[in-house]
């Protein structure tokens, strides 16, 4: 059996997600030691002995929704969003003059990846939904990772980058890498980053032991991880969520 938690991870909650990872499969009864992370995540997704990880809404609507099941969604209290949904920040450098999002029409976009809803569906959605006409899709660098996106705007190399509300928040705490930069504007709330398991597995038990696990966690634990609750969204609401 996998298990991983490859989508929010700085160095200091390392040992918090040990933690929580150890209640749950003490609590679930059987799985992994150790969490995986060394593995490409889009291949833990799919590989049939996944007991538990986490993805991005993306990935999931578009090839894991028949593949794999919902566990449920933590809730890392998002201000502005409901419980369990998150949104993308568009972070340019505090030094920028452009106030607008409008003035960056033109500019150069960081993604960390084609398949993050954060860093590109949402944005571009947002561009469609609020400013018809304008993409980034002729103007955009691939970086790898949100972290790289940042370092991108903040070097010149990029312009503007949409950046998982969590993981802004993470950066900004466990890190210096957010400085120099601030954010311009925000992306509509969307369903965040869902627990999935395998098709042979049984999410309603996974997500008792989850819950049961987090509840174990002492309150130091759960404010590193930043996390509140696993509250249950229904398959329906992210497949609902417009691609990019």
């Amino acid at each position: 059996m996998i298990a991983s938690l490859p989508m929010y991870e700085t160095a200091p909650m390392r040992a918090a997600n040990d933690r929580w990872w150890t209640a749950i499969q003490t609590t679930f009864g059987l799985g992994p030691q150790f969490l995986d992370r060394e593995s490409d995540p889009h291949e833990t997704w799919v590989d049939p002995d996944l007991l538990l990880s986490q993805t991005c809404g993306l990935p999931y609507r578009t090839t894991l929704r028949d593949v794999v099941q919902l566990v449920g969604t933590p809730d890392y209290a998002v201000e502005g969003c409901p419980p369990g949904y998150y949104r993308s920040n568009l972070i340019v450098r505090a030094n920028d003059p452009r106030q607008a999002l409008t003035d960056f029409n033109g500019s150069t976009l960081a993604r960390n990846d084609p398949r993050s809803q954060s860093g590109w569906a949402a944005v571009e959605t947002h561009l469609r939904t609020v400013h018809a006409g304008f993409s980034f899709a002729s103007q955009v660098i691939d970086t790898g990772s949100h972290l790289n996106s940042l370092r991108a705007v903040c070097s010149g190399q990029a312009d503007i980058a949409g950046i998982d509300a969590v993981t802004w928040s993470l950066l900004m705490r466990d890190t210096q890498d957010t400085q120099g930069l601030r954010v311009l504007a925000s992306t509509a709330p969307t369903p965040g980053l869902p627990l999935i398991t395998g098709a042979t597995q049984d999410p309603a038990a996974l997500l008792r032991a989850v819950r049961l696990a987090l509840a174990e966690l002492s309150d130091e634990d759960r404010k590193c991880l930043m996390l509140h609750d696993v509250v249950s969204i229904p398959r329906a609401a992210y497949c609902a969520v417009p691609d990019a």
